[in-house]
């Protein structure tokens, strides 16, 4: 019979809406209480903090947050690696550094329960690369050729910084393992070796290529896909383009933080967007039709009569388009501004002084709200 299996969630007793660090928080607190090595012979303790590693493997990784938050545990089946329930073993040996987080050392339990620790391989920096965009781009989106600057491994030595015959040798500190055994008290800790850096071997004769540094600057040609609904800050990754690592490592990441330009005519507010129309004293008495120019072409406003200047409008789903979502786009406002003529001909000064003799004068001040009441009150 299929074991049913609890939220991931409530497994580790966080919000949906959590952030990076209380998720991690919350897991360092379950796997410091579970640990094996802290309950010996505690089946359901074991059995605990599998399920709390397991949890946290799927919710520290955005994209397999983002399956389970939409499938549930069907869409991140397998996700961890091929261990049963798609739990990755390798997460149990991440509790590690989950501990040097904590207390500033390595494997604290390494000696307990008679389990090795998988040595970690660094893995590759990060890029970051500013794009910048204009405003019409964030409605459609586009697609940009790229000049990554970037490192690349050396073709000589792969990377290694040593010569490819004999230019590496066994660490002699840790005898290859890559990491130190201290004893402390009755904590067996690991820490990383200081001569090797965690390698387990150490450079005899440098590249004569590269000059022991492994690596050599270089630009690399990407094409990348900006979705329509961009904005700025937006930032893209593309995974493995970042800088290499050492030898069997994963490289970095490259993200692309989009800049937009601002646009003369229109300002984006989330995924709406707000225009000024002018209008003139005759337009806003007796109302017109206007034609506006908008990204879908133009479109017409109705202004009816005795529109007042600071009115507005709404056209929707003329915004900005939703960012990888297929939701409706967001609306268009109008805000109307009535312009007075600063200048009159004689035949415009005439027909506004008839004007003026025919309209009803209100010249008394307005009574104050409760609202500005109070307002001047305080000051």
């Amino acid at each position: 019979m299929a074991v049913l299996k609890r939220d991931y969630y409530e497994v580790l007793s966080v919000s949906r809406d959590c952030d990076e660090g209380t998720l991690k928080s919350s897991y360092r607190k379950l796997a410091l209480q579970y640990h094996p090595d802290r309950n010996p012979g505690n089946a359901d303790a074991e059995e605990k903090f599998k399920e709390a590693a397991e949890a946290y493997a799927v919710l520290s990784d955005s994209q397999k947050r983002a399956a389970y938050d939409r499938f549930g545990h069907q869409g991140v089946s397998g996700a961890g690696g091929g261990a049963p329930g798609g739990f990755d073993d390798g997460t149990f040996q991440d509790f590690g550094d989950i501990l040097g987080d904590l207390f500033g050392f390595g494997d604290v339990f390494g000696n307990g329960g008679g389990r090795g620790r998988r040595q970690r391989v660094q893995r590759g920096e990060d890029i970051r690369y500013d794009l910048e965009i204009g405003f019409e781009d964030t409605m459609k989106g586009l697609s940009a050729d790229l000049q990554i600057p970037r490192m690349e491994a050396c073709t000589k030595c792969s990377g290694t910084g040593a010569e490819p015959e004999g230019g590496l040798v066994t660490c002699q500190t840790c005898n290859g393992r890559g990491e130190v055994l201290y004893q402390q008290s009755f904590l067996s800790i690991r820490k990383t070796c200081p001569t090797c850096g965690g390698r387990g071997k150490v450079i005899r004769q440098a590249c004569s290529q590269c000059r022991g540094e492994g690596f050599s600057r270089t630009e690399k040609k990407l094409k990348v896909n900006i979705p329509a609904g961009v904005d700025n800050g937006t930032r893209l990754r593309l995974t493995g383009e970042g800088n290499p690592g050492p030898p069997g490592s994963q490289p970095g990441d490259l993200y692309v933080v989009v800049k937009v330009t601002e646009h003369a005519v229109f300002e984006r507010r989330e995924y709406d967007l707000h225009c000024t129309l002018p209008i003139n004293i005759a337009q806003a008495a007796l109302g017109d039709e206007i034609e506006v120019e908008t990204f879908d072409g133009p479109q017409t406003v109705r202004i009816p009569e005795g529109t007042q200047s600071g009115a507005n409008f709404k056209m929707r789903a003329l915004g900005v388009p939703h960012l990888n979502s297929t939701r409706v786009r967001g609306d268009l406002y109008v805000h109307v501004d009535v312009q007075v003529p600063k200048k009159l001909t004689r035949e415009q000064r005439r027909l506004f002084e008839e004007l003026k003799e025919q309209l009803p004068t209100e010249n008394t001040p307005h009574e104050k709200s409760v609202f500005e009441k109070v307002r001047d009150f305080f000051g």
